[in-house]
């Protein structure tokens, strides 16, 4: 699956570095000086690789606090910085598009509530043509069509009749998400408890409607990564706080770095911890050696069983050699194979 999510990137002062801007972040909720890092990440639930990085400065003049430098818009640095004061929905559309021309394969993209607008899951799936996992903001002004009615979430939650019990969710849906331009795809809706508050609720949304609930859950913890990339990058590898250049394209080229040095850790730990870098190899023997494991636990029951037979019951030899020959007949063909056919007991 790919990840999208972004941090902070704080920078001290911030006067003289090109397009620092003041940011929002929603971690502290406080106006910080530095740029938005948005990261687009790959994984495939054992590591986590980060693709591709943006810093986002302020699109809005009055929320910049660094200098502009003129440069060729045609070249890759005039790009870069037209990019940097673009809206993140933007950037995040590109970013996934290079990464499928790159040759990066996925089947989901995960995020968490700041993406998570129909506006832009309609158009990951328009233009990437990938399915979407992503938590839901409980806010009245995102609306989503059930049942021929426009609702917002909560409205959604209140009118839906939820499970009871110890279930793992409290509901799952099937929705419609549409955009202003008509544009309209089905999606599954699934609520679950908060744990940090039994009385709350968190929702979350998938395009995949062939999901299961359960597994849309398992799923979207998978983008928990990211978060432990970033507090990794940050506390270890310096992010942020290694280069004190004022150039915008130093800064990219320091935030590259920083990504390579992640690539090879995870690779380091991917070749220690993770048996799969074996190859197919491994996996071939893994299943070859679960099928023994599982004919010789189904011959250990059938011969257990004809033991029991012949010491219970005042059975002959042709009788119990009848009664084997007529049990195998009568298992599916999927397990005879895993049964030697008997001759005489």
């Amino acid at each position: 699956m790919f990840v999208i999510d972004d941090t902070l990137f704080a920078r001290t002062g911030g006067k003289k570095t090109e397009l620092c801007s003041k940011v929002f972040d929603h971690v502290s909720m406080k106006y910080r000086r530095g740029y938005r890092l948005l990261t687009l990440g790959w994984s495939d639930g054992n590591s986590f690789l980060p693709i591709a990085g943006r810093l986002l400065a302020s699109g809005d003049e009055k929320n910049m606090i660094g200098p502009k430098r003129e440069v060729d818009k045609r070249s890759l640095a005039g790009k870069r910085r037209k990019q940097a004061t673009s809206k993140a929905p933007d950037v995040m559309a590109e970013m996934l598009k290079n990464a499928l021309r790159a040759g990066h394969r996925a089947k989901y993209v995960l995020f968490d509530t700041w993406f998570a607008s129909p506006k832009a899951i309609l158009r990951i799936r328009r233009e990437c043509r990938l399915d979407t996992i992503a938590m839901i903001k409980k806010t009245s002004k995102v609306f989503y069509e059930l049942d021929g009615r426009r609702m917002n979430i909560k409205q959604i939650f209140e009118a839906s009749k939820k499970r009871r019990g110890r279930s793992k969710y409290l509901l799952s849906i099937d929705v419609t998400l549409t955009d202003r331009e008509g544009n309209a795809i089905p999606a599954w809706i699934v609520c679950v408890r908060n744990r940090n508050n039994r009385k709350d609720w968190i929702a979350f949304i998938s395009t995949d409607a062939g999901l299961a609930p359960e597994e849309i859950l398992r799923i979207y913890g998978k983008r928990w990564d990211i978060e432990v990339f970033f507090k990794t990058c940050k506390s270890m590898l310096r992010l942020g706080s290694e280069c004190h250049c004022l150039s915008y394209d130093a800064l990219n080229a320091h935030v590259s770095l920083v990504f390579v040095r992640y690539m090879l850790l995870s690779l380091q730990k991917r070749r220690n911890e993770d048996d799969r870098t074996i190859g197919e190899l491994f996996l071939m023997m893994v299943d070859e050696l679960a099928d023994m494991t599982f004919s010789h636990a189904i011959q250990l029951i059938v011969d257990a069983m004809l033991q029991t037979v012949r010491e219970h019951f005042a059975l002959t030899e042709n009788q119990l050699s009848d009664f084997v020959r007529q049990f195998y007949d009568h298992l599916p063909a999927s397990y005879q194979h895993f049964i030697q056919a008997p001759t005489t007991v």
